[in-house]
């Protein structure tokens, strides 16, 4: 069950990038679970990480790799999140490490490890490491729909991007994946995304992208409020485009952060519409606040609202349980009589209370289609903010009640 068709695009190759896909056999046998990167040397990594401190193995490797150089390989497993695991797992996630480098002929730490699974299991090394040569016999620049499907966990549908767009004359291929949804929630939000441009990008400007792009798509998405041990967003520019580097005053750049916009939200939004069990598709618009705190917490409230989440499931205009919501999130001195509460374009509450031209059928109308807004004008100031989050099914319940068995 997901909202929307969830076509996977044509993928452009990127220079720079090819894609190994194996099959280890972590939770099914198999079943293609581990996916290797590698990157040309001309290639510059920069990324973001889950916020939770409880943060799995390979994100603390991963990001102590990062601080060390330029890396070389990505090594990516499904099925197994290595979390929870203590010495053993940072053992297990080291030894992964340096049996592909070894395989590879760079060092260990030129190589980023990324899991995903079952949270306090021990890592099956020896049957990664069994998988190793498989994916890297069988790396090319074309399988970017097999990564797509080979890091999904409980996913229905595999996630992608792709794109080309010309820079002063110049042509830029961007190709990205992502998985997740389920354990889905702002600060990274379980996910993994890897971006990848044949662009030439200043190491601080593609920092900077990095953390902005990532901070506007992943990070304001929410299917369940909770924080993956395990998140990681990674974009990787290869340097193989036949144009200049792209610094931070260079003319190319607002082009450039435009379209990965666009990739990085294409990317966030189809885990949203792959929620667990999701069969709505939501946006929460918060305009006219103060700050951007109180806009964030609004929005997250009322996507965090287990009454709104399943009134979305059951097409139920029950706009109290919004209205609800808004009052609770925390934001002193709120004008009642100025707010404005709109379900799609038609408005809930005015004045205080419920608008005067609202009507049940006119709110059915909207709660009826896949994709809603909800749009919350707090009449405070001039910042807007929006979260994306779906509803809450009966599916939900049975897919995370059954995730181990």
């Amino acid at each position: 069950m997901a909202v929307g068709p969830g076509t996977l695009p044509e993928f452009f190759p990127v220079a720079g990038v090819k894609i190994g896909i194996a099959s280890a056999g972590i939770k099914k046998p198999g079943r293609k679970d581990v996916v290797v990167f590698e990157l040309a040397p001309s290639a510059r990594v920069a990324g973001i990480f889950t916020t939770n401190q409880f943060c799995a193995a390979p994100v603390v490797l991963s990001r102590r790799h990062l601080e060390q150089g330029a890396p070389r390989y990505l090594l990516i497993n499904t099925g197994n999140a290595n979390a929870g695991t203590g010495a053993r797992g940072m053992a297990d996630a080291e030894r992964c490490c340096a049996e592909l480098a070894g395989q590879a002929g760079v060092q260990t730490a030129d190589v980023l490890p990324f899991s995903t699974g079952v949270i306090g299991e021990p890592l099956p090394v020896d049957k990664i490491v069994a998988a190793l040569p498989e994916a890297l016999s069988g790396s090319r620049e074309d399988r970017w729909a097999e990564a797509a499907s080979g890091i999904m966990t409980t996913d229905t549908r595999p996630k992608g991007a792709s794109c080309q767009v010309d820079l002063g004359g110049h042509t830029v291929t961007i190709s990205g994946i992502s998985k997740g949804a389920g354990m889905i929630r702002p600060n990274m939000a379980t996910m993994l995304g890897f971006i990848a441009t044949d662009a030439n990008i200043a190491p601080d400007v593609l920092q900077g992208l990095a953390s902005e792009l990532g901070e506007k798509s992943f990070n304001r998405i929410t299917i369940d409020s909770d924080t993956s041990t395990n998140d990681a967003c990674m974009l990787m520019a290869t340097g193989q485009y036949s144009g200049p580097e792209i610094t931070a005053d260079s003319p190319l750049l607002p082009r450039l952060r435009e379209v990965l916009q666009q990739v990085y939200l294409d990317l966030a939004h189809a885990i949203v519409r792959d929620g667990e069990g999701a069969t709505k598709f939501v946006t929460i618009d918060v305009t006219g606040a103060g700050n951007q705190q109180e806009a964030l917490d609004v929005a997250y409230t009322v996507a965090h609202s287990p009454l709104v989440k399943t009134a979305l499931f059951a097409s139920d205009p029950n706009w109290g349980r919004i209205l609800a919501a808004v009052g609770r999130a925390g934001v002193p001195d709120l004008d009642l009589e100025a707010l404005e509460i709109y379900l799609g374009d038609v408005c809930l509450v005015r004045n205080g209370g419920r608008a005067d031209d609202y009507s049940e059928a006119r709110g059915q109308a909207v709660m009826d289609q896949e994709e809603i807004t909800i749009a919350i004008d707090l009449k405070r100031g001039d910042v807007h903010e929006t979260v994306w989050t779906c509803d809450f099914s009966h599916d939900y319940v049975t897919i995370n009640a059954e995730y181990r068995t």
